[in-house]
């Protein structure tokens, strides 16, 4: 099943992708149920939903061309967004770094979230924007302190992430949250797919198109620490909640490392494409005051 949210901010809805063009609003089908993702996976209705969906009977007067919607990140307001720092070896090759003994964990601003097609706006204070194709899980029972085997149990589906990063910002402070966590400079979606429809996600296909040109190109199997043992380490130290979100690491091709360096500029179209979720697209914008 394909989940995701769709509407204007503050007031989105969930839906569930019922083919490639047509989208079931779920908040108009059953007015009586939670009106938000983080609310039905709090509730523990995924299970049901997907059920409900795949029986059919579902009124067409709750059902939305795909075309015609504006996306919102998948889970509006999580309560946490967890991301992994060089959890790809080449990654932490094209800084001269190693990969850490553990699990590198930082956090992005919530408020961060963006949804597919809407534009990551740069402000004027930052001049080096970097892009970083990512896979998401999103997390969808609460988990506290579990095993790396029955980690995925608490897993409700993966996404695309964009951890869109503030360079200047990022290495002037020593600490990675302004950088990371400025409006806008976490795009995420288009939406939420579950594990069983797409596949091991240890092993899937993440590209980076800045442009129409393939930037970075990499497998999540490549990741120095699996889904499994990220979210074993994270629930000892931190209890995860029903829609939050773990960024799960880049693979090499960050535009800072380079030579010359690529930054992100004005006009720029970048896609994540995820395999088994599909592509999360957004425009680049600047803001000149």
């Amino acid at each position: 099943m394909r989940w995701m949210s769709f509407g204007s901010p503050g007031a989105a809805r969930p839906g569930v992708l019922l083919d490639d063009d047509q989208v079931l609003d779920l908040a108009g089908h059953w007015p009586a149920w939670p009106r938000s993702w983080r609310a039905l996976l709090e509730a523990g209705m995924l299970e049901e939903i997907e059920r409900r969906v795949r029986g059919g009977g579902t009124s067409s007067r709750h059902i939305h061309q795909l075309s015609t919607l504006r996306f919102a990140p998948p889970v509006t307001e999580p309560s946490k967004v967890i991301a992994l720092g060089r959890n790809y070896p080449s990654h932490a090759a094209e800084q001269d770094r190693t990969v850490s003994e553990m699990p590198l964990l930082f956090a992005k601003a919530p408020s961060s979230l963006i949804g597919h097609q809407e534009a990551v706006i740069v402000p004027p204070e930052e001049h080096q924007p970097d892009f970083e194709a990512e896979m998401a899980l999103v997390i969808g029972r609460t988990a506290r302190r579990v095993a790396a085997s029955a980690a995925l149990d608490h897993v409700a589906g993966i996404t695309a992430f964009n951890d869109v990063s503030g360079r200047e910002a990022q290495f002037h402070d020593r600490l990675w949250f302004r950088g990371k966590g400025y409006d806008t400079f976490g795009p995420v979606g288009p939406w939420v797919t579950t594990l069983d429809e797409a596949g091991d996600p240890d092993d899937l296909g993440l590209r980076m198109i800045l442009n129409g040109r393939v930037e970075q190109s990499g497998r999540t199997s490549e990741m120095a620490f699996s889904c499994g043992e990220i979210i074993a380490f994270i629930s000892r130290h931190l209890t995860l909640r029903p829609g939050d979100l773990i960024a799960t690491g880049t693979p090499a091709g960050v535009g800072v490392f380079r030579d010359p360096p690529l930054f992100l500029r004005d006009g720029d179209r970048m896609e994540v494409e995820l395999e088994g979720v599909g592509r999360l697209v957004n425009p680049v914008r600047r803001r000149n005051r």
